[in-house]
């Protein structure tokens, strides 16, 4: 397969930008390329910092799949069972069901050509082997290019083993690093010694780049053979060119200071990317004052110890995978690696403690990008948690506190993965031994919610009957509560509209009376608004409604609100109102869509179509039942498998079929399904295709098909009373 896209579009993808010149490497570029074309699969090998990530990046730039090429960052990593996950995550597919990551990576690549960039998986090689050979026989037009400092041992792997920079190359690159910090460099004796005696590695010229605004080029020899001529001093696999990283490194330890020292040991615990007031926290105290943190840490910077990255959640600092290792190493032998780890876990625990309150705040979508940017560092302090005799009900808090980012924020998965350990019976035989109920119950309930929206009743009714009891026994009306209203949340999604009208009432009640306001109990109303339309109170819907929207903008909440616009566009759909209900929908939309909610999504997008069909456009209409079609899978059984929810999506496609007919609507719904998710929500904004790619979409609707396509009462709509009610009594 050769890669090709339209020259106009732009491929797709998520490549981080270059923030610095990539210099040389042109040949090895070229046979990177040459490679891809070769095999499904390549693989740049080489120890750490000789390039290959950077490398890696340009050469996948230079490609143009039809659907993107995409980067998995694996270092950050510590268990094989969440490379799943990172390349999901990687690839910003939303996943809300059950399933394993596996099956929905399978499922979205199955028809898409791609390059998938694997980073650093040389801890996890098992594991990403077995990812990858799965991949490839399941997905032909995918290509996989993985970075690491060995081979995966996959059938067909191509290796293209990297060497260091050339003499001049090497030359280059720290004369372009030096000059970008001010500091001019001649191509003299010195400089041209001090490159070969870093072997050329990359990492190596670029912190010795970090020390010229210093020192001068014969200082630093000078200091590198007088303290590392035997090149020992740590464990190393014997290749020159590993020793010689480690010396290089290790001589850049060197010539730090001694707080530089223990800050570059203390900040190994951090995985991916933190912010400088998590580095206060944990890193200071005995030695080094929580006021000097930022000083040393911008001496790191200049160092090229640490990097700099300006991200949604602002500014961050990151440090290379071999650099951390190596203060790990420093850090262990201090003998201060547990306790760094305990308060590394200790923020952790407070900033989703935070995190939890701010979501029901204007700074809603900055607590989203925040914990976004520090997964890595959450996940980290979960298997602290979990890895403690005593720390089981930690866990328990912290992955129950973070129930607003596994559901609001399209990570159902994972946090259903985490709930499930913390709740395993040998860590609650753990958890039994000391002070936490109050967290187990919290993520009782929250599992019961994941699994409700995962579509596995089963698992939701044995959680919430787990925590109602148990809430019962030590007498806590919040978990009460909660309990109480996921189970009628079930009973929604179950078609048992009684049940869960007498759920969500009693669960209302019990927040009112211990004073508790936040999303979750706006969600309850939004549902309990949900039975009342589903059984013809379009009047109290409303009502319900416009109370959540006026109490989330006076909070400044905007994903709840989101859902609350859904049931008043239903609502005002039913009535006739076709240009307020799809304006209710589009603001919905582009909420749910920016905080990655691909539940409120699809809803939306299911609604519109009904809307589309209803304003006289039958063709976009399947369009947009076919762009559903395509994102449900995703998040469970469509529409839950419910005759209410699936009641208007049957009269959308049964009004569409009769104004194209069976061949012209199979085919829109065969366009709709084609589009991924971007682009199925931007052609739900936009109300039609883009300019110059109108497909059936362009098929006039009929005359009077808004007549035919408007509701004519409440009744047509509803499920006959008699349908069966799945799951009632047990939701109940």
């Amino acid at each position: 397969m050769r890669d090709h896209q339209r020259t106009e579009d732009p491929v797709p993808g998520n490549l981080p930008l270059e923030l610095d010149a990539f210099v040389g490497r042109t040949a090895e570029l070229a046979g990177l390329a040459r490679a891809l074309d070769a095999s499904r699969l390549v693989t740049v090998t080489g120890p750490g910092g000789v390039g290959k990530s950077r490398l890696a990046a340009r050469a996948g730039a230079g490609r143009t799949p039809r659907d993107g090429v995409w980067r998995a960052e694996l270092a950050p990593l510590r268990d094989p069972e969440f490379v799943e996950h990172a390349v999901v995550e990687a690839l910003a597919l939303t996943d809300h069901t059950a399933r394993p990551p596996l099956d929905a990576l399978c499922d979205h690549l199955a028809e898409r050509e791609l390059l998938l960039l694997l980073d650093g998986f040389e801890h996890l090689v098992d594991a990403c082997a077995q990812l990858v050979g799965e991949l490839l026989r399941r997905a032909p037009g995918l290509r996989v290019l993985a970075v690491g400092r060995r081979p995966l041992g996959v059938p067909g792997e191509l290796l293209f083993p990297l060497a260091p920079l050339g003499e001049d190359d090497a030359v280059r690159l720290l004369r372009e690093r030096t000059e970008r910090q001010g500091v001019p460099l001649a191509d003299d004796p010195d400089v041209r010694e001090l490159c070969r005696r870093l072997d050329g590695i990359p990492l190596a010229v670029e912190l010795a780049a970090g020390r010229l605004r210093a020192l001068a080029p014969r200082r630093l020899l000078d200091r590198l053979g007088d303290r590392f001529r035997l090149l020992d001093g740590g464990p190393c696999d014997g290749l020159p060119r590993h020793r010689t990283l480690r010396t290089a490194i290790g001589w850049s330890h060197e010539l730090c200071t001694p707080p530089e020292r223990l800050l570059w040991a203390r900040l190994s615990v951090f995985a991916g990317t933190f912010d400088l007031e998590a580095a206060e926290y944990v890193c200071s105290g005995d030695g080094l004052p929580s006021d000097d943190v930022l000083d040393v840490l911008a001496r790191l910077l200049d160092q090229s110890v640490l990097a700099r990255e300006e991200t949604p959640a602002g500014v961050r600092y990151r440090m290379l995978d071999t650099v951390r290792a190596y203060g790990a190493e420093w850090l262990t032998a201090t003998g201060d690696a547990e306790r760094l780890r305990r308060r590394h876990r200790d923020w952790y625990l407070g900033l989703a403690t935070w995190c939890e309150l701010e979501w029901f705040s204007p700074r809603q979508h900055e607590v989203a990008a925040r914990v976004e940017a520090e997964l890595p560092n959450l996940r980290e302090a979960l298997e602290h948690c979990l890895s403690e005799p005593d720390g089981t009900h930690l866990g328990q808090y912290l992955a129950g506190s973070l129930w607003f980012h596994w559901v609001g924020c399209g990570r159902l998965a994972e946090g259903r993965h985490w709930l499930v350990r913390c709740l395993e019976p040998e860590t609650e035989r753990a958890a039994a031994r000391g002070a936490g109920e109050q967290s187990r119950l919290k993520a009782l309930w929250v599992l019961g919610y994941v699994a409700v929206l995962q579509g596995d009743p089963v698992t939701a009714l044995g959680a919430l009957e787990e925590c109602r009891e148990a809430a019962e026994r030590v007498a806590s009306p919040t978990a009460m509560a909660y309990a109480e209203h996921r189970r009628g949340c079930l009973a929604l999604v179950t078609d048992d509209m009684a049940c869960a009208e007498r759920l969500l009432r009693s669960a209302l009640e019990r927040y009112r009376e211990i004073g508790e306001l936040n999303s979750n109990v706006l969600m309850g109303q939004v549902e309990l608004a949900m039975t009342r339309a589903f059984q013809g109170d379009l009047a109290d819907a409303v009502r319900l409604c416009e109370d959540v929207r006026r109490v989330c903008e006076d909070h400044g909440e905007r994903w709840a609100r989101g859902y609350a616009l859904y049931v008043l566009a239903y609502a005002a759909w039913r009535e006739g109102e076709l240009a307020t209900a799809r304006e209710l929908l589009t603001e919905g939309l582009k909420g749910a869509h920016a905080f990655r909610d691909l539940l409120g999504s699809v809803l939306a997008v299911e609604l519109l179509a009904l809307v589309t069909v209803a304003e006289g456009d039958p063709a976009e209409a399947a369009v947009l039942q076919g762009a559903a079609a395509g994102m449900w899978p995703s998040v469970g059984l469509p529409l839950f498998g419910s005759a209410y929810y699936n009641a208007p999506h049957e009269r959308c496609e049964a009004l569409a079929r009769e104004q194209l007919g069976d061949e012209r609507y199979a085919r829109g719904v065969r366009e709709g399904t084609r589009l991924g998710r971007e682009a199925a929500v931007a052609r739900a904004l936009r109300g039609g295709p883009a300019d110059g790619d109108r497909a059936l979409s362009a098929v006039p609707a009929p005359r009077g098909a808004v007549a035919r396509g408007a509701p004519e009462g409440a009744e047509q709509h509803e499920p006959a009373a008699s349908r069966t009610r799945r799951g009632g009594e047990t939701a109940g």
